[in-house]
């Protein structure tokens, strides 16, 4: 079944058409296909999006939507271990993969006659993966070397992972996307194949398609490739809501280190969890991300690194698309001679200024002509662009979104950045983790910025 819209001149015509050169189509068992024309290169950007990822795992079984991505790639009925990666480097493409909490995708970008590998190669691996038990306890050790690496000897990734298992407490966003390290150590071939079964199925799966190709010849081999396989009964996802918060929670990690490092971070609606006459929230805290933390001018630069030197480095970050409420995060270093309380201090001041006084309109527009100037450098990556869409899509939104950001946040005056700092910038949902510097080896302590010795 084929799904394509175009306006013209305010009327909608069915069922043919166009939107802003992209056109969806719908398989008769269930899988999507979205595609989008940009033939300014000979190239094909191939996204295949499954709605898993570590949201969707329960404790015991934490970071198996990533191991199994890694496992996508060991061999099917008619491929053996790496083969598929080889013969997509055969043919002069590049691949890989990725897990997010609300999705795992995988991606090739080739010449654009070379489209149907891909497809022959994902539809292969979408229903008839081999979970072979020695590759697996291979992939085991990878993936929790891979943790060691990242995690357990990243300080600031420890901090990250503790900050997350305490401010979300019933959310899946608690556990990290690549599991904890009790879980890695094990899974079983049989943990897989029900992961597999349950949701790498076609009408769980996405296709996204981004460059210089013509829809109705990606729909057809789409039919080819994708068509024959079954649709799966996928797994029903309990709703999961986070509980309340009602005070403020602090955390101390200590973790071998040569400087202290902090996190703040407010719990906050996202597009996918806002009532739909408050959305515009949604795009407000993203401007308020931006006049905090917009590059040098930002309020965050100019006044705690270069003005009162407080800290050393020091940044905000909010993410509008998410599949369940997520948080407003802070992160920073103190300056040599501040800690981490002159900082946390600081930033407070900086919201606080936010309550109490309107952003000027000469910043706003600042503001806005960086989000501007940042949505068309990224929408002339065709790999961007399929990135955007697929996202979107998995999340369960509609991929026009992506079209009417910059619409959206045009839209946002003063006053609702105003609205939104007071609202949601409270005691009551934050949550506060602070890094405590330990000695770097057996020899010497390690010194904070404010000159401590780590506790």
């Amino acid at each position: 079944m084929v799904q394509k819209f175009k306006i013209l001149v305010g009327l909608l015509l069915l069922p043919i058409a166009v939107i802003a050169d992209v056109s969806e189509y719908q398989l008769d068992n269930g899988l999507k296909l979205i595609v989008k024309e940009d033939h300014r290169a000979p190239v094909v950007v191939s996204q295949v999006w499954y709605k898993v990822g570590s949201s969707y795992e329960h404790n015991g079984i934490t970071g198996i939507s990533h191991v199994l991505e890694h496992m996508m790639f060991k061999g099917t009925e008619n491929l053996g271990p790496n083969e598929f990666s080889q013969i997509i480097a055969a043919n002069g493409g590049r691949e890989n993969a990725f897990t997010g909490r609300d999705y795992t995708a995988y991606f090739q970008t080739l010449e654009k006659d070379r489209l149907e590998v891909s497809f022959r190669l994902e539809a292969e691996r979408m229903r008839k993966l081999v979970i072979d038990e020695a590759e697996l306890l291979k992939e085991r050790e990878v993936v929790a070397e891979e943790r060691r690496m990242r995690t357990e000897d990243n300080p600031h990734s420890l901090v990250r992972e503790a900050f997350n298992a305490t401010a979300f407490v019933n959310s899946p966003y608690h556990h990290p996307v690549i599991g904890w390290m009790s879980d890695i150590n094990h899974y079983e071939v049989d943990d897989l194949q029900q992961w597999y079964q349950n949701w790498y199925a076609p009408n769980n799966a996405t296709v996204v398609i981004v460059g210089d190709v013509e829809p109705e010849a990606v729909y057809a081999l789409a039919k080819e490739y994708f068509g024959p396989l079954k649709p799966e009964k996928t797994a029903q996802v309990k709703p999961q809501i986070e509980v309340e918060q009602r005070g403020k929670r602090t955390i101390e990690i200590a973790a071998p280190a040569e400087l202290p490092y902090m996190m703040m971070g407010w719990k906050v609606p996202v597009v996918a969890t806002i009532a739909k006459d408050q959305v515009w929230e949604t795009y407000a805290l993203e401007m308020l991300a931006g006049i905090l933390d917009g590059g040098n001018s930002a309020r965050f630069t100019r006044d705690l690194v270069r003005g009162q030197e407080i800290a050393a480095s020091v940044g905000a970050g909010y993410g509008l698309f998410s599949r369940l409420t997520d948080m407003f995060l802070v992160v920073g270093t103190p300056a040599k001679g501040k800690t981490v309380q002159d900082l946390q201090q600081a930033i407070h001041s900086q919201i606080t200024a936010l309550k109490n006084e309107l952003v000027s309109e000469r910043e706003l527009k600042r503001i806005k002509a960086q989000v501007v100037a940042n949505a068309v450098y990224e929408r002339d990556s065709v790999f961007y662009q399929a990135m955007q869409i697929g996202m979107l899509e998995t999340i369960g939104l509609d991929w026009r979104l992506s079209d009417a950001y910059v619409e959206n946040v045009q839209a946002i005056t003063a006053e609702q950045v105003q609205a939104v700092a007071k609202k949601y910038f409270i005691d009551k949902t934050l949550t506060v983790a602070e890094l405590i510097p330990m000695p770097l080896d057996g020899s010497k302590q390690a010194v904070s910025a404010g000159g401590r010795h780590g506790r």
